[in-house]
C-alpha cells in the first residue's frame, strides 16, 4: 500500500500523525483536529506546496497516526513526541541554553538560592525560569537584604532535632551580624517560615498583598501608640514598594495573565513570554525557533505556547495573544486585546520579541553577512509591499548651490551593500537654474534610457529618490515616458521625518525607526548625498579656479592648463615673479595676469 493510499484511510478524528523516511526515522510530527483532512493536504495538489514542504513530502516513506480524545490532548502528545524523536523537519528550538531558577528548599529552615537544574520530587519549590541572570540575582540580593535568611553558602541540612542535640557550630556570619543563627536556634521555625512565606509570595507576584498586609499592621500599631513597631512595618512596606516599582512593571489592577508575542521571518521565529501575577510581571522569557518547512503563524504560536507550558507549568486562565493559536486548551481563554492594559502588555511583549530578532540580525551581520543582508532585503520587500526582493537598488540625489554647477549622483546597492564600481555622476545639461524637479526627471531619463539600450536585464528592482513628492513625481514621469514604470518600484525618502513616499499614495509610510529596512534606505540615501556633494564640491572648486583665470582677456583653456601645471594654483601664480609667469605665457600676457590677480586679491 502506498503512502497516499494509507493516508486516505486516516480517520476524521483529532490526533497526531508521524511521517517516516525510508530508514524508519521519524522526520515530522504534526497535530490535527481532523487527521484525514490535514494529512491529505500534503498529497492532494503537490504543485501548491512550497519548496521546503515539497522536499519533506518527497522523503515520506510511511505515515502513522494516533487518535486522541481532544485537540488539547493532540497538542500535548505532539509536544512530547517532538521532544522524544527530534524530527528533522519540525520547528527547532534555537535556545538550547539552560535558564536559571530560584529554588526554595523544604525543611524547617529552607534555603533560597539560584540553580540551573530542576529536580522534581525533592520537596523544593522552583520559580522561573529567568531569561536574565542579572534579574534573578537582583531578586536574591533584595531578599537577603530584606529578610534574615540563611547565608547563600550555607549548605547545612538544619533540623530542629539537630539544633537540640547541638549538632551544628555557628560560622563567622553569626558574629558579624549577617546571619540570625538558624543553626543554633536563634530564630524559631515559625518566624523563619513566615519570612520564607513572604519570599515565596513575592516570587509568585504577591507584592500587592504583602504591602497591604504591612500597611494594616502599621496602622494597627500606630493606633495602639506603638510607634516603634509602626516605623518598622513602614520601612518594610517602603522597601518592597521601592524595589518592585523599579524592577517589575505593575498594572493598576491585580489580575493574573500570561502574554505571548511572536515575530516571524521566512525561516526563523522569535517569541516573548511574560507571566503577570497580581498585576506585576514576574517572569519574562525569549525563545527563538528555526522553521524547517513553511509553517503557519498559528502553528508556530501553538508550538511556542506548548514549549512555555512545559517549562513553566500550567498556564493562566487568561492568555493574551496577538492572534488565535491553532489549538484550544481546556480552562484557558485566549484574548485578543484591542485597548487598555492588556493591549499595553501585548505591545511590550511584541517589543521584546522584535528586540530579540534585531539582536539576532546584528549578530548574524558579523557571523553570516550573506544571510544577514538577505534577511534585511526580505524585511524591506515586505515593508514596501514589493513582489520581488530588491537585490538591485539605485538612489538619486541632486546637488547645487544657488543654481550653480548643478550635478546629480546615482549610487547602486547590490545584495544590500554598496557597489561602488557602479556609482555614476551626472552633469545637468538641459535645465537652467535651481530646478530640482526638472533636474531629477532629466537624470532619471538619461540613466535608464541608456540602460535600456545597453543592458535592459540589469534594471533595478527598487529606485530611491532623495526628496519629497515633487522629486518623486518627476522621476515617475521619466519612468512612464520610458515605459518601465510597471517593471520596478520607485519611492521617495524625505529626510525630515524619515518618511517613505509612494507614487499616488497620499499617506506616507513610516517604517519602524529600529528596523533594518529603514536603516538600509537611510544608508543608500546618505551614500548618494555624500557622493553627490563630493562631486559638486570638486566642480565648484574647478569653476572658481577657471573663473579667476579665464576672466582675464587672452587666457583660454590651454593657457590656464599650462599655468596650473607649472604653478599648481591661482594664489601661487599671483605670488610668482613676473619673469617666471612670462616664461609660460609671454611678458605682455604675464603683466596682464599679474595685474588682474593683484587687483582681485586687493
Amino acid at each position: 500500500m502506498t503512502v497516499k493510499e494509507k493516508i486516505s484511510l486516516f480517520p476524521h478524528s483529532p490526533g497526531v500523525y508521524r511521517y517516516y523516511d525510508s530508514e524508519g526515522n521519524v522526520i515530522y510530527v504534526g497535530k490535527a483536529k481532523d487527521l484525514h483532512n490535514r494529512v491529505a493536504q500534503y498529497f492532494v495538489d503537490p504543485s501548491r506546496l512550497s519548496l521546503k514542504t515539497s522536499v519533506l513530502v518527497s522523503k515520506i516513506a510511511d505515515a502513522q497516526f494516533s487518535v486522541v480524545d481532544s485537540e488539547a490532548d493532540a497538542f500535548l502528545l505532539e509536544n512530547n513526541l517532538i521532544k522524544q524523536y527530534k524530527p528533522k523537519y519540525n520547528i527547532l528550538l534555537k535556545d538550547s541554553k539552560t535558564y536559571p531558577w530560584i529554588c526554595v528548599t523544604g525543611g524547617d529552615y529552607p534555603r533560597v538560592f539560584l540553580t540551573r537544574r530542576v529536580t522534581k520530587g525533592d520537596g523544593s519549590r522552583y520559580f522561573g525560569p529567568y531569561s536574565s541572570v542579572k534579574h534573578a540575582y537582583g531578586l536574591l540580593d533584595f531578599f537577603f537584604k530584606t529578610y534574615p535568611l540563611r547565608g547563600r553558602d550555607c549548605n547545612l541540612k538544619i533540623t530542629s532535632e539537630g539544633i537540640l542535640r547541638g549538632k551544628y557550630r555557628p560560622c563567622l556570619k553569626l558574629h558579624t551580624g549577617t546571619c540570625r543563627g538558624c543553626c543554633v536556634g536563634r530564630i524559631s521555625v515559625e518566624e523563619y517560615g513566615a519570612y520564607i512565606d513572604e519570599v515565596v509570595k513575592l516570587l509568585q507576584g504577591g507584592s500587592h498583598q504583602i504591602i497591604a498586609h504591612y500597611r494594616s499592621l502599621m496602622e494597627a500599631a500606630a493606633a495602639e501608640l506603638d510607634f516603634e513597631s509602626a516605623a518598622l512595618y513602614k520601612d518594610k512596606m517602603e522597601t518592597i514598594e521601592n524595589h518592585y516599582s523599579k524592577s517589575i512593571i505593575a498594572s493598576t489592577t491585580e489580575r493574573d495573565a500570561d502574554v505571548f508575542a511572536i515575530v516571524m521571518d521566512s525561516d526563523e521565529a522569535w517569541g516573548n513570554f511574560m507571566r503577570v501575577r497580581g498585576g506585576s510581571i514576574i517572569q519574562s522569557l525569549n525563545l527563538g525557533f528555526k522553521l524547517r518547512i513553511e509553517e503557519e503563524p498559528e502553528d508556530v504560536l501553538a508550538t511556542f505556547i506548548g514549549e512555555i507550558e512545559s517549562k513553566f507549568g500550567t498556564l493562566s486562565k487568561q492568555v493574551i495573544v496577538p492572534f488565535m493559536p491553532s489549538m484550544d486548551i481546556d480552562g484557558v481563554e485566549f484574548i485578543l486585546p484591542v485597548k487598555g492594559e492588556r493591549l499595553s502588555l501585548l505591545e511590550l511583549s511584541s517589543r521584546n520579541a522584535k528586540e530579540m530578532r534585531l539582536n539576532a540580525l546584528r549578530q548574524s551581520e558579523h557571523t553570516d553577512p550573506d544571510s544577514f543582508h538577505h534577511k534585511v532585503l526580505e524585511e524591506l520587500r515586505d515593508a514596501l509591499g514589493m513582489d520581488v526582493l530588491p537585490e538591485h537598488m539605485e538612489c538619486f540625489d541632486n546637488s547645487n548651490i544657488q543654481g550653480t554647477n548643478p550635478v546629480a549622483a546615482c549610487v547602486v546597492f547590490r545584495g544590500g551593500v554598496p557597489s561602488k564600481k557602479d556609482y555614476r555622476h551626472f552633469l545637468v545639461k538641459t535645465v537652467v537654474g535651481a530646478n530640482d524637479y526638472a533636474s531629477m526627471k532629466e537624470i532619471v531619463n538619461r540613466r535608464y534610457s541608456r540602460m535600456l539600450e545597453e543592458n535592459p536585464e540589469d534594471l533595478p528592482q527598487l529606485i530611491v529618490i532623495d526628496g519629497g513628492k515633487g522629486q518623486l513625481n518627476f522621476a515617475w514621469q521619466a519612468l512612464c515616458e520610458l515605459g518601465i514604470n510597471d517593471r520596478l518600484t520607485v519611492i521617495g525618502l524625505a529626510e525630515r521625518m524619515e518618511e517613505v513616499i509612494r507614487v499616488r499614495d497620499p499617506y506616507p509610510l513610516f517604517l519602524d525607526r529600529n528596523s533594518q529596512a529603514l536603516k538600509v534606505l537611510q544608508h543608500i540615501r546618505d551614500e548618494a548625498h555624500r557622493f553627490g556633494i563630493t562631486h559638486h564640491r570638486d566642480r565648484r572648486s574647478k569653476a572658481q579656479v577657471a573663473s579667476a583665470l579665464r576672466e582675464i582677456k587672452g587666457v583660454g583653456e590651454k593657457t590656464e592648463q599650462r599655468l596650473l601645471l607649472r604653478f599648481g594654483s591661482v594664489p601661487r601664480i599671483a605670488a610668482a615673479p613676473l619673469e617666471a609667469v612670462a616664461e609660460v605665457v609671454g611678458e605682455a600676457l604675464a603683466r596682464k595676469i599679474k595685474e588682474e590677480l593683484s587687483n582681485e586679491r586687493s
